[in-house]
């Protein structure tokens, strides 16, 4: 009997789920090795008996905390999908401040406090999944790689550990002979990013903004010489490049909304 897999989401755009949906003949492999059995993007159908479960999305409210332990008892594997699962994403720069001066911005003169009519207020700073449950495998990303998907159901439904890079951006870049973008005046995460996505922004002029998180053991002193030799503001490069990565701002004692 095949594995059976459920989508699942809470705070995200749902574009790392869309890029499944994307999968064109790819799909085929997929149906092969597993039974889909929950996946509000393509289907209507709808099951709590799964074996895997892929959750795409941070966790910002009461109530999806509770769902999201709900998941994870009914799962054997819990995947984190995504950059908003694995590392809080873009809605976790929300961190910076504190959760009743960000309502007042979003709702106004609304009563923060009337949670039975607008339930959404009652939220709490932004939550990676493995801040509250178990995660078994990640595939990280915004939006996800779908070969990486790939690669990571095969190896999951093979009881294998998932093939996730650790090693810096800069490798793809070398391998692909790109020109630094550092020399073209610009500033990249790609010395301390996670690699994976094959050098994609780099490769097309874009500077890294590290959506896929940091490696496990980032080379932040040799990252500083780096900005230093370029004349880059040490200061000013937290501003900037922290839209995916607050999380790791938070555990160095940066700014944070608990409070």
């Amino acid at each position: 009997m095949k594995p059976r897999v459920a989508f699942f989401d809470f705070a995200s755009c749902e574009g790392c789920q869309l890029q499944i949906a994307n999968l064109e003949e790819a799909v085929i492999d997929v149906a092969k090795l597993v039974d889909i059995v929950s996946f509000r993007e393509v289907m209507k159908e709808h099951s709590n008996d799964y074996d895997i479960a892929v959750v795409e999305g941070s966790i910002m409210r009461p109530m999806d905390e509770v769902r999201l332990k709900e998941i994870r008892k009914n799962a054997k594997i819990l995947v984190a999908l995504g950059a908003c699962a694995c590392i809080g994403c873009v809605q976790r720069m929300l961190n910076q401040w504190p959760i009743s001066e960000s309502k007042q911005v979003v709702y106004g003169d609304a009563d923060p406090k009337d949670v039975e009519n607008n339930p959404y207020f009652e939220n709490f700073p932004t939550k990676a999944l493995d801040e509250i449950v178990t995660v078994d495998a990640y595939i990280p990303g915004c939006p996800i790689n779908r070969d990486e998907f790939c690669n990571v159901l095969v190896a999951l439904v093979q009881g294998k550990k998932p093939p996730i890079p650790d090693y810096p951006v800069c490798v793809e870049c070398k391998k692909k002979e790109n020109v630094c973008l550092f020399e073209l005046g610009k500033v990249c995460m790609g010395p301390v990013a996670r690699a994976g996505c094959g050098a994609v922004c780099p490769s097309h002029g874009s500077e890294c903004e590290a959506c896929r998180g940091f490696v496990d053991h980032p080379e932040e002193q040799a990252h500083t010489e780096v900005l230093k030799k370029y004349g880059i503001d040490l200061e000013g490069i937290v501003q900037r490049k922290t839209m995916f990565t607050h999380r790791y701002v938070e555990k160095k004692g940066g700014e944070s909304s608990e409070h």
